[in-house]
């Protein structure tokens, strides 16, 4: 069957990224080279390229790969940056960043996840990856500062503490908002704690945390 996935992987490049204006080799070979399939339950392994979010753990999900690649390709990810990966929760998206920067270092909440991306991360030879068990609001303090940091869902808000452990010029790109309303926002580092810029349209499945909490009323 690895075959098959092959040119699933193929069909899924040329028919879900570059119909949606994805055109960095570096992205488009980091997807061909993935094997999607690793990162989903095994009763869901044939459904893997499907071009719709995977849930892999109660209310967790693998992003669907168009939305996804939008992503990688706008946080510019290069050969030599050091990548914070939020919210992995399989580790799909810490192995597409891994192929192409030098180092990821991935923060999953759940702790059965975290083990799950830890052991098939490794198992698949993506040596450059630590996968930590912790609150992505927190991002990875003792790492930082990062050149480019991925929040794999949608949020509320981006806290300011995550923002400050980019390095000047790094990238942080997440989708703000929920639904069909939402949109994927690329924050520059150095350019204060202000509001990041609207970059695409994009509905993808919430993240665990970064909401803000309803204001006092009267």
């Amino acid at each position: 069957m690895s075959q098959g996935f092959t040119e699933l992987r193929r069909k899924m490049v040329d028919g879900q990224l570059r119909t949606t204006a994805v055109t960095a080799l570096p992205v488009l070979e980091a997807f061909l080279n993935v094997p999607r399939e690793e990162f989903v339950p095994s009763r869901l392994r044939d459904l893997a390229y499907i071009d719709e979010d995977i849930e892999v753990a109660p209310a967790r999900y693998l992003i669907e790969p168009g939305p996804l690649a939008k992503m990688v390709q706008l946080a510019d990810v290069k050969a030599s940056d050091v990548v914070l990966d939020l919210c992995c929760a399989t580790g799909y998206s810490s192995a597409i960043m891994a192929t192409i920067a030098s180092s990821v270092i991935a923060i999953e909440p759940d702790e059965g996840l975290s083990e799950t991306a830890s052991e098939r991360l490794s198992a698949l030879g993506y040596d450059n990856v630590a996968v930590l068990n912790g609150n992505p609001e927190n991002g990875c303090e003792d790492e930082a500062p990062f050149d480019v940091i991925l929040i794999g869902g949608a949020v509320d808000y981006v806290p300011d503490a995550i923002l400050k452990q980019l390095k000047p010029g790094g990238r942080l790109v997440t989708v703000e908002g929920h639904g069909n309303a939402a949109n994927a926002v690329l924050y520059i580092g150095g350019n204060g704690v202000g509001g990041g810029r609207t970059a695409f349209n994009c509905a993808v499945k919430p993240v665990p945390g970064f909401r803000r909490q309803p204001g006092f009323v009267f």
